[in-house]
């Protein structure tokens, strides 16, 4: 009997140690949601590839804590409400071990509060509007240059070359609000004299009534702050009624190449922010080198992201995507746990460079190191043009006349 009761304990404890064993070597699972369809399809799906390759690099290094990461991604069809619903089903349905942030401000807004509820910490690669990291959250954390200086360098510039008037056209959503009310604030600063400040509502396909108001004014620059569509379609309609001013930006999706693919030379000459470009590398011998010491890495990134996906945009989603997941792993690996207390600590007390360049959150989450750019397209190509450190050449200066363009 003794004997008996002695196998059987044996028999429990090796499978409570295998049991315990195969728990270890699960992978750890990481969720979020993404804008794969919808209207920010094409910035959403740059940002999968960014999440799945710093995934396949982590792996190929043997993962976090001895365990390689599994990567749960679901489509949010670019709804804020399907977002929220995602994010409450990887957290208390599929139980992932970690979040990751969804694409753009509107979808990070709303799942804050679930992630909140949850006390998970969730890296926001894609979310640059102020307000959602100043409402007392504490598990949300910002990897990009705040909204409110998207247009800093557009308006330097023009300050510089002594423009005096300005016109601003923006939709009715978080991030536009945010970038415009920042350079509202910038403008005055620096003398340049608001004269047009115009918000349309989402969804808007006509802008000739604001385009015309705008021509009215007749400002030394134009600056509109949207998305991909509405940069496309608001360009298009300034050529229509002949708009011409000396300097002309966008926001959101002026990056992609598919802006200057749809449009042809009319992107020629627009100015446009980013977090990040590829044009940060350069070719040399030996591969691709950063321009730039607070780039760390970003030659190897884009090299591997053309290897892993070959034809695929490279854009500042991209980048950011990576970076993101960059941040989230080396906080569980500093923590030595993926306790999210213990990973929300880690995150707080971070301070290096990614290959998207600096990252460093204050206690309320909000990014202090990373830097913004703006570029001009330039010969089909983006070339930088502030900060004056990374600029390859000027911005070309007036911008012409749309009837004396070849």
């Amino acid at each position: 009997m003794r004997k008996s009761f002695a196998v059987a304990f044996v028999i429990v404890a090796v499978a409570l140690s295998l049991a315990r064993t195969a728990q270890a070597q699960a992978p750890i699972k990481i969720g979020a949601s993404l804008s794969l369809t919808g209207a920010n399809a094409a910035t959403g799906q740059n940002q999968q590839r960014g999440y799945q390759l710093c995934v396949k690099h982590a792996n190929e290094m043997g993962g976090v804590l001895g365990r390689k990461i599994e990567l749960v991604i679901e489509d949010d069809q670019t709804k804020e409400a399907v977002a929220v619903r995602i994010y409450e089903k990887l957290i208390t349905q599929i139980k992932v071990d970690a979040v990751l942030g969804p694409y753009a401000s509107e979808p990070t807004e709303a799942v804050a509060d679930v992630v909140e509820k949850h006390r998970m910490p969730m890296v926001a690669p894609m979310a640059s509007t102020s307000s959602i990291f100043k409402k007392g959250r504490k598990y949300v954390f910002m990897l990009q240059t705040p909204a409110e200086s998207y247009l800093a360098g557009l308006i330097d510039i023009a300050s510089k070359r002594g423009l005096k008037t300005v016109a601003l056209l923006h939709n009715d959503t978080l991030f536009p609000r945010a970038s415009v009310k920042g350079a509202v604030e910038l403008a005055k600063k620096t003398g340049l004299q608001v004269v047009v400040d115009e918000e349309y509502p989402k969804g808007t396909k006509d802008f000739s009534v604001y385009l015309k108001k705008i021509r009215a004014a007749n400002p030394d620059v134009v600056m509109v702050s949207s998305y991909f569509e509405d940069a496309v379609a608001i360009t298009r309609q300034m050529k229509a009624i002949d708009l011409n001013p000396k300097m002309y930006g966008v926001t959101i999706g002026g990056d992609l190449l598919k802006f200057h693919e749809e449009l042809g030379k009319s992107a020629e000459y627009v100015y446009a922010p980013s977090q990040w470009v590829p044009e940060l590398v350069t070719i040399r011998a030996g591969g691709l080198i950063p321009i730039a010491r607070q780039y760390p890495r970003a030659g190897e990134f884009v090299e591997a992201h053309h290897k892993e996906f070959p034809g695929a945009e490279i854009s500042y989603h991209s980048a950011g995507g990576y970076a993101g997941c960059e941040v989230l792993l080396e906080a569980i690996k500093r923590a030595g746990s993926l306790d999210h207390e213990k990973v929300r600590a880690a995150i707080l007390k971070l301070d290096f460079n990614t290959i998207y360049g600096g990252f460093k959150v204050d206690a309320d989450g909000f990014q202090i190191s990373h830097k913004i750019l703006t570029f001009q397209w330039q010969d089909g190509k983006k070339t930088i043009v502030w900060p004056e450190e990374l600029t390859s050449a000027g911005p070309r200066f007036p911008t012409p006349a749309w009837s004396k363009r070849p």
